[in-house]
């Protein structure tokens, strides 16, 4: 491609607005009548960052008019740990071309009358393109990171490329939650006129969170569905690397592993590096917010593109300095050595370098938190993207009222 990139749609027009006023309960106004049902359509296996933004949008889209049902292709743990309350139906899939689960979907979509369809994950799509082109349905694509980089499977990464491109075709909007995945939409055949951004966004936290730069051992976490593609063998040898060099540093290993034996990898090289003592695996939990509370400050040292990491959002909320790879997404969240500091992904001494920044006091932790807490509220509220949603979905009504 030649020339300056296309400018891409961005919701909302106010997206810079503070959205401190727009949350307190003396000035929210009335909640607006439902001015349509929307399903979402979702693979629910895991309970991660899209996951999140899927529960986040069911909270809060109602406040713009919507209501929002879920329909899970791999129900799991989306079911078990959602805080939304609204209907979760399954329509089983038993592969990625499985075709059998638009019957179901059609009749859901007939018995509860929803007008539009909004799908989360290639798998999901497939199902979703042929049920609204049946029903003559707007339906939404939203794209949480690249497909082609999502995993290191690569039979997986053709198949999902290959159902991705083909439901693209018919898709009335794509979403996009960072402005580094318009070049990859656009290459994959996406029409700007239907291409939109609208970044991820996560609740502003009342929590304060001080550092405890120089007070006991500096308590690192990593959050994620642990996987090879997440670089967590790097901050194991960036971690070893500090405490050779004399810092008392500790890490905790929040989340799940994607596979056991990815889980046992990681186990032999917390072995094999001596920091048995020096890290802790906490398991999956659904309470992000309270295990950020435990840390000093976050680490994601992913080895190639994310789409807007939901984690890095709810650090930056929670006050909690963030390290993180300078990858697409974490790179559009976090301003370098101002609201958070940024290493080259795979680069074990930088990021080592900046733990020991983070031990000696160089960075000052409790500065960063403040200005991360402030780029939070100014950009990537969970206000601000439903109502960019919000803004879509009305466009898709207006559009299909004339057809």
């Amino acid at each position: 491609m030649s020339g300056p990139p296309p400018t891409i749609q961005l919701f909302p027009p106010e997206a810079n607005a503070s959205p401190t006023d727009e949350l307190s309960p003396v000035l929210l106004p009335i909640r607006p009548l439902v001015t349509a049902r929307v399903l979402h359509v979702i693979n629910g296996e895991h309970y991660s960052g899209a996951e999140r933004v899927q529960d986040l949008l069911a909270m809060r889209l109602p406040d713009e008019g919507f209501e929002v049902d879920f329909a899970a292709v791999k129900a799991d743990r989306f079911g078990q740990y959602r805080r939304s309350t609204v209907r979760l139906e399954t329509v089983p899939m038993r592969s990625r071309i499985d075709y059998r689960a638009v019957g179901q979907l059609k009749q859901l979509v007939r018995r509860h009358g929803y007008q539009i369809l909004h799908a989360h994950t290639p798998r999901s799509a497939l199902v979703t393109a042929i049920t609204a082109r049946s029903l003559g349905l707007p339906w939404v694509y939203h794209v949480h990171s690249p497909v082609s980089l999502d995993s290191k499977r690569a039979w997986q990464v053709r198949i999902n490329g290959m159902v991705e491109r083909f439901c693209l075709r018919t898709a009335s909007r794509v979403i996009v939650v960072a402005p580094s995945l318009q070049p990859y939409m656009l290459e994959r055949g996406v029409l700007q006129s239907r291409l939109v951004c609208i970044p991820n966004g996560v609740p502003a936290s009342d929590a304060s969170h001080a550092a405890s730069q120089g007070d006991g051992a500096l308590v690192l976490g990593m959050v994620a569905l642990f996987r090879p593609r997440k670089g967590t063998e790097v901050l194991l040898e960036a971690l070893a690397a500090a405490v050779s060099n004399g810092h008392d540093v500790k890490l905790r290993a929040i989340g799940g592993f994607e596979t056991p034996e990815y889980e046992q990898q990681i186990r032999d090289l917390v072995e094999k590096l001596s920091l048995a003592d020096r890290v802790e695996f906490t398991g999956f939990t659904s309470d992000v917010s309270g295990e950020l509370a435990k840390l000093d400050a976050m680490v994601l040292p992913s080895l190639f593109g994310e789409g807007l990491p939901m984690v890095v959002l709810e650090a930056m909320a929670a006050g909690v300095p963030v390290i993180a790879s300078n990858v697409e997404g974490s790179s559009t969240a976090i301003e370098h050595r101002t609201s958070g500091i940024l290493v080259e992904p795979g680069s074990v001494s930088q990021l080592a370098d900046a733990i020991c920044e983070c031990c000696t006091g160089e960075v000052d932790l409790a500065e960063l938190a403040a200005c991360a807490k402030v780029r939070h509220r100014d950009h990537f509220s969970d206000v601000t993207m439903a109502r960019g949603m919000a803004a879509v979905y009305r466009e898709l009504l207006e559009e299909y009222s004339h057809d």
